[in-house]
């Protein structure tokens, strides 16, 4: 793990998420797909059958990868490092958060509002055909800040617990909740599973993220007391109990204030405020958040891999 790691990551910040090359995520999608319509036909969208598909999945993912890495290491030591490193440089998404984000900063930069409002679609599941500027800026720098937790930070974690197989295990969970875990009529009961799992598996993720966002504030020369008070004070505020950490982290570090109404399919959803309008949001604020995102991401490895050697040689 002290070689594969690294190397995962530097794969990650080299290549980002190329279109097209095959990823594992779409192979865990297309497989869930087969086996929610599978068990939705025997057992109904019901909460047994919800369970079920989580279990199965993640499980699943957790075996293959577990026989894969074992293989690859009895037969080579080399292979074993490789197939760890490629595992894991799949699970993370640091290089991507940056790309999708800084094409709607680029075209903001254009002045083109309708390209920019086009890229942000890409990353968000809001509406955006009609935001302004100051919306679209907020919907990237939310993006950003949210998924440096379930893109960068938790599979890190995880793949510092238990190595490529837990990593791969989170993401597959990470997957599925973005897949059926929605509280519509087709899967408040069947997505109910996925959901829970994912609010479970990023708890954690998500409280060192408020710890190492003012951390990574000070080194990037940002608010670092600003980010620290407003994580706590609003981090809380929600409805996930672990989207709204690193969002509050990121609108204290900057001095910014996000939050507001977003519409889905045309629906207006209210989300809390989260930090205070120090500074009117910018353009710049989407570089901003990414600069933090790769700070935080650089923290988290280097310091889990330092507290894992300690152990490691403790034991």
């Amino acid at each position: 793990m002290e070689y594969s790691l690294p190397a995962a990551f530097a794969l990650d910040l080299a290549l980002g998420d190329p279109r097209w090359l095959p990823h594992p995520v779409r192979l865990i999608g297309y497989v869930a797909t087969m086996l929610e319509k599978f068990l939705a036909y025997w057992l109904g969208r019901t909460y047994l059958a919800g369970f079920l598909f989580t279990a199965l999945i993640v499980s699943g993912v957790w075996a293959v990868c577990v026989a894969l890495t074992a293989a690859a290491a009895g037969w080579d030591w080399r292979a074993g490092i490789a197939v760890q490193t490629v595992l894991l440089y799949t699970t993370l998404a640091a290089r991507d958060l940056d790309v999708e984000s800084g094409r709607v900063y680029r075209s903001l930069e254009d002045g083109d509002l309708s390209t920019a409002r086009r890229a942000l679609s890409m990353i968000v599941g809001r509406d955006t055909d009609s935001l302004d500027e100051p919306e679209v800026i907020r919907g990237a720098v939310e993006t950003v800040a949210e998924s440096s937790v379930d893109g960068v930070v938790a599979p890190l974690l995880f793949a510092l617990a238990g190595g490529a197989p837990a990593a791969m295990a989170y993401k597959a969970i990470n997957t599925l909740d973005s897949m059926v875990g929605h509280r519509d009529d087709r899967y408040l009961r069947f997505g109910w599973a996925s959901a829970r799992l994912d609010d479970v598996a990023n708890l954690v993720p998500a409280r060192v993220a408020r710890l190492l966002y003012p951390l990574a504030s000070l080194a990037c020369g940002y608010d670092a007391a600003g980010c620290w008070r407003v994580a706590w004070r609003d981090g809380r505020k929600s409805p996930s109990p672990n989207a709204g950490i690193p969002e509050a982290a990121v609108a204290g570090a900057l001095g910014v204030r996000l939050g507001g109404v977003n519409y889905y399919q045309g629906v207006a959803t209210v989300r809390p405020y989260l930090g205070e309008s120090v500074n009117p949001l910018s353009r710049n604020h989407i570089a901003a958040a990414v600069r933090l995102m790769y700070c935080v991401a650089a923290l988290t490895l280097l310091l889990g891999l330092s507290l894992r050697m300690l152990v490691w040689r403790a034991w």
